[in-house]
């Protein structure tokens, strides 16, 4: 229920915000990749400029996301390692647990009575 309200006060606004910025931002524009022959229309693309605008914005949340994962990476490393042992470890105390019931039930069988 509180992730819906969530979305619903995040989402709505960003929803509309990013349409009123469609509709605002309609006229076509040229984005020319060739510096020395702008005219050139080879390397070049026409697009209304809320695509240039959407592209951007996706590339940044690509590119941000990129870098926080790379940066994380000693933190994801350490977990593997750590989880690596603690399976290691989990593995040795089972061990133990049956041979020390295994001595327990033979101590048991040869007790004197």
């Amino acid at each position: 229920m509180l992730k819906k309200i969530i979305n619903i006060v995040v989402l709505a606004p960003i929803g509309i915000i990013l349409i009123v910025l469609s509709v605002a931002n309609r006229q076509p524009v040229r984005l020319a990749l060739n510096p020395f022959r702008p005219e050139d229309t080879v390397l070049s693309m026409t697009a209304p400029f809320f695509v240039y605008l959407f592209l951007a914005l996706i590339l940044g949340i690509v590119l941000g996301a990129a870098a926080t994962w790379i940066s994380q990476h000693k933190y994801r490393k350490r977990a593997r390692t750590e989880a690596s042992e603690a399976v290691k470890w989990q593995t040795e105390a089972d061990k133990q647990k049956a041979r020390a019931e295994t001595l327990a039930a033979q101590n048991l069988l040869s007790a004197p009575k």
